[in-house]
């Protein structure tokens, strides 16, 4: 397909725009800003984020933000708020507006509703001089120079920058709450970012055979348990179960190749020895770097010395490590 030079010019000049509003955002990062993070950290209730059309699509996003990063929020929608939602919110409740204009009718009639409450009302707003602006406790300015739309109405720029004020909202208040990886994890157990962080190689290795033959085993026999035990493997141990080497499937090819007499052959003249291992208790995602350091794709896991089975690649695919 030939390339559209209009198309491209046309997408490139969108992200300039966009790029260079969100960059006049540092010039609005004041004390107000601290003020507004400063309130919503002492905060003992929730985040209460309100808005209509496309900046309560832009709340939502936020609300959602603020939930994975340590801080309790919920979306009102603004239409909703004025016909009976308004009960979501709580004393101790910060509340954010979102809204370009600062004029939209919904948001006339919310305003004096919020302000009556008492909360702590913040506006994130691109209209400092606006309804909304004058009406609330902090002010936070998303003024952009034109919308990335020709006809500069369709919210693009305008969107962007409410978005990216609010991610520096929640970033400020995640570092603030000394929020961790581990707690990271503990708000999205159900994903591939959570798994990283608290998946182990013990959840996994127990859920495999555990092939394993000593070292004065014939080469057949071994051969059989690398086949039984599905992984591609089989370890070697003495008697105590210290690991001595390993067998993948890859070793005996290479070993075919050597001329090697696979009748008298015994594991410990074929196996590799000292093999790349893991600790027990490691996270799973750290097997999966040393698979992709040494280009394998099962790694026996240790306790100490001790051999206890085999982590497969498979494991972590499934998983969605991968």
């Amino acid at each position: 397909m030939k390339k559209d030079s209009k198309i491209i010019k046309n997408a490139l000049e969108t992200i300039k725009l966009e790029a260079d509003s969100i960059l006049d955002l540092q010039r609005f990062i004041n004390i107000d800003f601290e003020k507004a993070v400063k309130g919503i950290y002492r905060s003992k209730g929730r985040v209460v984020v309100t808005g209509i059309g496309k900046s309560a699509i832009i709340a939502n996003k936020i609300v959602a933000t603020l939930n994975s990063t340590g801080t309790p929020a919920l979306f009102m929608h603004a239409a909703d708020a004025i016909h009976g939602d308004l009960g979501m919110m709580q004393p101790e409740d910060v509340v954010i507006c979102i809204s370009k204009s600062g004029e939209s009718a919904e948001i006339k009639v919310l305003v004096p509703l919020i302000r009556h409450s008492g909360n702590l009302f913040i506006a994130i707003t691109g209209n400092i001089q606006s309804y909304l602006a004058k009406n609330c406790d902090i002010v936070l300015n998303t003024t952009v120079s034109q919308e990335a739309c020709p006809n500069n109405l369709a919210p693009t720029t305008s969107t962007t920058a409410q978005l990216v004020m609010g991610d520096a909202l929640a970033v400020c208040l995640l570092k603030l709450r000394g929020f961790t990886a581990n707690d990271f994890a503990r708000y999205h157990p159900g994903g591939a970012l959570g798994k990283q962080l608290y998946l182990k190689v013990d959840d996994l290795y127990s859920m495999n055979q555990k092939p394993a033959v000593g070292p004065d085993t014939k080469l057949e026999t071994a051969v059989l348990e690398i086949s039984a035990g599905r992984l591609g493997a089989v370890a070697i141990t003495d008697k105590s179960n210290n690991l001595l080497g390993i067998i993948t499937d890859g070793a005996l090819r290479r070993m075919l190749n050597k001329n090697i007499n696979t009748k008298t052959a015994t594991a410990k003249e074929v196996m590799t020895k000292n093999p790349v291992h893991i600790q027990k208790g490691e996270l799973a995602i750290n097997a999966l770097a040393l698979m992709r350091k040494h280009n394998i794709t099962q790694v026996p896991v240790l306790d100490k010395k001790k051999y206890l089975g085999i982590v497969h690649v498979h494991d972590l695919l499934k998983e969605g490590l991968i």
